[in-house]
């Protein structure tokens, strides 16, 4: 079959372009630009049949409306936040994403960050690292407290919530989440616990786990009045979107002893800016997030076999729309 259709990568993946050929097949040729901001995408993209896009930028009107024949952009992973799809959707352009490719490795990385944080793992690597002649002594991070019986909060719970939800069952802990948009029953089923606001899930948590898409309204919604909520000594984890948690407020609940630590996979601007207030902290031998804060750069979803799960897929379903076939995922 001839090469008739084209298919853009906008960013993240240079290099070997095989694992999309393999599953589009021979129908289109396949372009990865590896670009960092919508400006870098102008005379690439606008003839293009399906677009592929992952985290390192949008895609807003000022890409969309140039778009002169695209049948389907697929944002290669779960989160579609920086795509307008509704603008899309007017123009006859389907959005999918691809739902299911990390969801064992972002819920591993979401308690691997409580386990190292709750346990004391990171805290005191990071104080015998910088204070040379250190006590060799747990004491530095007492009182610590076991696990078992301890709740862990899931805010959101989807896919990865509920891995999560299901890990943290398996530490022992008793597990309590709020998402209005599961229905009843998924609790029993799992074994979990119910609330039904956001303030009752703050108050219940020890730890504290996001796992909820970036909507208008979980924009923010936790935010330096939510984190004063959560129980004194208590641990924050966001390893879902950057901008779901007001990272600015972390500093302060750290230095005053009422947030234990944090985990943090995601920020809102990737990279983050010098200026970003939870990173000075972070990297301030002085400021205790040095210790008790953990930050990293949009990892939890990596590993060999997601990252080809998430290119598959997303790939998969870009064969589909060329071939006129019904395509998974639509979130448009």
């Amino acid at each position: 079959m001839s090469q008739s259709f084209k298919v853009v990568i906008t960013d993240f993946i240079t290099g070997d372009l095989s694992p999309e050929q393999t599953a589009i097949g021979d129908i289109a040729t396949i372009t990865a630009l590896d670009a960092f901001s919508e400006a870098d995408l102008i005379g690439k993209i606008e003839d293009a049949d399906a677009v592929m896009l992952y985290h390192n930028l949008a895609l807003t009107a000022a890409t969309i409306e140039r778009l002169q024949k695209c049948k389907l952009i697929v944002r290669c992973g779960v989160g579609y936040d920086n795509v307008d799809r509704v603008l899309a959707r007017k123009k006859g352009i389907a959005v999918a994403n691809v739902p299911d490719y990390g969801t064992e490795e972002v819920a591993d990385s979401a308690i691997g960050l409580m386990l190292t944080l709750t346990r004391g793992i990171h805290q005191l690597n990071s104080l015998l690292r910088d204070k040379p002649g250190s006590p060799w002594t747990y004491l530095p991070v007492a009182p610590l407290y076991r696990l078992r019986g301890r709740v862990f909060g899931v805010l959101g719970l989807g896919r990865i919530g509920t891995a999560a939800a299901l890990r943290a069952k398996a530490l022992g802990m008793r597990v309590v989440f709020y998402d209005p948009l599961v229905n009843d029953g998924l609790d029993k089923a799992l074994g979990v616990t119910r609330v039904e606001s956001l303030d009752e899930l703050l108050a219940a948590s020890d730890v504290l786990s996001c796992h909820t898409p970036l909507t208008p309204t979980t924009r923010h919604i936790i935010d330096a009045a939510a984190i004063a909520k959560l129980k004194r000594g208590s641990y924050l984890v966001n390893t879902s979107r950057g901008a779901v948690v007001d990272t600015s407020a972390i500093p302060d609940a750290i230095a005053s002893g009422h947030l234990a630590g944090a985990g943090i996979d995601v920020l809102a601007v990737e990279p983050p800016t010098e200026d970003n207030p939870l990173i000075k902290a972070w990297r301030d031998p002085k400021h205790p997030c040095h210790h008790y804060l953990i930050v990293n750069p949009h990892s939890a979803f990596y590993s060999v076999e997601g990252l080809l799960d998430m290119r598959v897929k997303g790939s998969a379903t870009v064969r589909n729309a060329l071939l006129g076939k019904p395509m998974r995922n639509i979130v448009n």
